[in-house]
């Protein structure tokens, strides 16, 4: 879409059941604001919303782990959350909340209109139910041993030491979280979205449509959805806390949150509008509107497949793009709520834009050093002494030197005015710092429209740069010296020379505040009080003019940009990381199975998981693998880093086998391999895999190999 009528931009709603840290800020809020307010200094009609997703288990288990209600719990996590955004130049038009009123209608009509309309279906199953507490149990109501690693403090949905997706019915000896005791099996029926009739649709609308101008690992995930097949998706469960269906058979039943949670988009532009005096209709429903969703990869599956169907079967409008970031790590792990391996955005807050020294420059050194490492494209990493060096090398050193230097220089120089143009004695070097002036509009505007943020903060610092390097090439100070020296004669030139060099330095900096605005907007409005003009300079129509500056205007005296980050207090944030954190647990990549603990059971090598239907089995792509480099991960006894050579291409896998094999004795050994197990980070390496292991009672892994040699990539089935 060319030139939309409006724009609706959306950040994915933050759960309110905890502090969200400054990985969250990467990975979808900051780049949404970024582009938001370039759109505004474009003059779009644009609605930019979010708002607190207060609904799911996770809310009532945080109440109890705080010995309160799951009210209180939202009040307070909505409020913290909302000013979080605040304090850092987040600039929602509205930040709703599921839990209103309007919500709840919204959402219960959304799926009125679905189930009468034929749209669902209903099946009966059978769930885990706490007969003590006389209720259905959710998946993280429900603890047990992890099949995978033998950790038995596994929830049913995901153990968090290994981090391995589950399954109540994979546990081992479940147990309810509610009261302590064994749950047993009822029936109860639900009402299912059966995305399997979807298919074909999404295919041809991702895959075909925007295979080119959607994300490559957006595409790919959804791609390796589709092509596993899609199965009917229950949109209602059993639980006490969220928006209850309204159809009176299903009593004791509320919206399931992954279903409720994206109609909050709907009703949060309901509520913007109801408080702008506006319509609403036509950002959901006109095709000239441009839908963006800003998401992490954890939410691709939901904003790219699942909301899309519920969206065409409510006659909505699609999303035009849905830019989802990678994972930002923190300090060579990932980051981990429950290991408090985390940077808060309220310790950010407190440690830096609230004490002393602090401030709104706080606020942006953040934002642009999370912009230049933003995953983008893959994990990236945060890391204390990163930020030192960014702020440190680039803010201050680059951007803040240069804006300072013209200022300072004019002042002394310029009697504090903007000086004239000489066009006459112009030369080369003037010339090209004007090009680049006027050029630069079109190069930032592409990168930004691209969802390209890091390039195109990239190319506003290298702007500083480059007007650095001309200050530096013109050297007005040593022109000014000679102006004083006796017997100067061309002293008019030497001074329309200072003019020249200052006249178009100082452009610079204007457009250099229209163009760092998007990402760091405090600093933008500091530097409209240093010029004494209004905010309608930062409009997006005047970036590439070398006339935004009147001849003989007066200016401010300069005001630093920045200041230096010191030693200090990077060595203070990480002492404060590592005394409050967890002790890192590696997790195995092995799948093998804790040896049993009495010696009745010594014989059993495996007890039987829960049965599954062959098109569960169907997703697993398994495939023969070559080893082609093994080597030790340096500070961690158990893991080996493979090259497998997978036919098609060579990928890197970690391997928790170190203790049973030496590195040299595997090269060239076949292997089979789970090709399309989803990659995590293991000691700052991303394993793209796993290899799969048998143990036998002596606890010693065996290959699972061919039996002879065969080519590397065939199936296995």
């Amino acid at each position: 879409m060319e030139s939309p009528k409006r724009y609706l931009i959306t950040a994915a709603l933050p759960y309110a059941n905890g502090l969200k840290h400054v990985g969250h800020l990467a990975g979808c809020y900051l780049p949404a604001d970024i582009y938001v307010r370039y759109l505004r200094a474009q003059k779009r009609d644009v609605a930019f919303i979010c708002g607190s997703d207060e609904h799911g288990t996770a809310i009532p288990i945080q109440a109890m782990k705080e010995g309160t209600t799951s009210q209180q719990i939202i009040d307070k996590y909505h409020a913290i959350i909302e000013e979080n955004f605040g304090d850092l130049g987040i600039s929602f038009d509205i930040y709703h909340r599921t839990s209103s009123q309007l919500h709840h209608e919204t959402a219960q009509e959304f799926f009125t209109m679905l189930n009468n309309a034929g749209e669902l279906e209903t099946r009966e199953t059978e769930q885990y139910f706490d007969e003590s507490a006389k209720t259905f149990l959710a998946d993280r109501y429900i603890k047990g041993t992890c099949p995978n690693c033998g950790f038995n403090g596994a929830y049913g949905d995901q153990c968090e030491k290994c981090g391995t997706s589950l399954s109540p019915d994979e546990l081992i000896n479940p147990v309810s979280t509610l009261s302590g005791e064994a749950p047993v099996k009822r029936k109860t029926t639900h009402w299912y979205l059966p995305l399997n009739r979807h298919e074909e649709f999404l295919r041809k609308w991702i895959i075909d449509e925007h295979g080119s101008d959607w994300r490559a690992n957006v595409v790919g995930q959804c791609k390796s959805w589709i092509d596993g097949g899609l199965q009917p998706r229950a949109v209602t469960r059993d639980l006490d806390w969220g928006i209850k269906v309204p159809l009176p058979e299903a009593e004791g039943k509320v919206l399931y949150v992954w279903f409720d949670a994206p109609i909050g988009y709907i009703s949060a532009t309901k509520q913007w509008a109801l408080n702008k005096g506006r319509d609403w209709e036509p950002y959901w429903y006109d095709k000239e509107t441009k839908l963006v969703h800003f998401i992490g990869k954890d939410n691709i599956v939901f904003h790219c497949i699942i909301f899309p169907v519920m969206l065409k079967l409510h006659g909505n409008i699609l999303p035009d793009n849905v830019p989802s970031n990678e994972f930002l790590n923190l300090e060579g792990d990932k980051m981990s709520t429950s290991r408090n391996w985390k940077l808060d955005m309220q310790d950010y807050i407190n440690d830096f834009v609230k004490k002393e020294n602090g401030g709104p420059q706080m606020a942006d050194a953040l934002r642009y050093y999370l912009t230049q490492i933003a995953p983008e494209t893959k994990d990236s990493e945060f890391t204390w002494k990163g930020f030192q060096d960014a702020v440190n090398s680039e803010l201050v050193a680059i951007f803040g030197n240069f804006v300072n230097r013209a200022f300072v220089l004019m002042h002394k120089l310029t009697k504090g005015k903007v000086p004239a143009l000489h066009v006459a004695i112009q030369d080369e070097t003037d010339n090209v710092m004007l090009e680049e002036i006027r050029q630069s509009k079109q190069r930032i505007e592409q990168l930004l429209e691209g969802y390209k943020f890091r390039e195109a903060q990239f190319e506003v610092i290298d702007m500083a740069r480059k007007g650095n390097k001309y200050m530096q090439e013109k050297e007005p100070w040593i022109k000014a010296k000679k102006l004083t020296q006796e017997g100067e004669t061309d002293t008019e030139r030497l001074q329309q020379e200072i003019d020249n060099c200052l006249h178009i330095s100082l452009q610079l900096c204007a457009n250099l505040a229209i163009y760092i605005n998007p990402f760091l907007p405090h600093t933008a409005r500091k530097m409209l009080h240093m010029m004494k003009v209004v905010d309608k300079m930062l409009d997006w129509e005047n970036a590439g003019k070398t006339k935004l500056l009147s001849v003989g205007y007066s200016l401010r005296a300069p005001e630093l940009l920045f200041r230096k980050i010191e030693d200090v207090e990077i060595q203070e944030q990480i002492e404060k990381l590592k005394s409050n954190s967890m002790p890192p647990e590696v997790p195995g990549t092995v799948e093998t199975i804790p040896p049993a603990e009495t010696e009745a059971a010594k014989t059993i090598v495996a007890p039987q998981k829960a049965e599954i239907v062959y098109d569960d089995f169907a997703k697993i792509d398994l495939k023969v693998g070559t080893i082609v480099t093994a080597e030790k991960v340096e500070k961690a006894d158990k893991l080996l880093k493979l090259s497998i050579d997978l036919g098609f291409e060579t990928r890197t896998i970690v391997s928790g086998i170190a203790l049973h094999f030496k590195p040299e004795d595997i090269v060239g050994k076949q292997v089979v391999v789970v090709a399309n197990l989803a990659p995590r980070k293991m000691r700052g390496i991303e394993s793209n895999g796993m290899i799969l292991m048998a143990e036998d009672q002596q606890g010693k892994l065996h290959f699972v190999s061919p039996e002879s040699v065969i080519n590397a990539g065939a199936g296995v089935s």
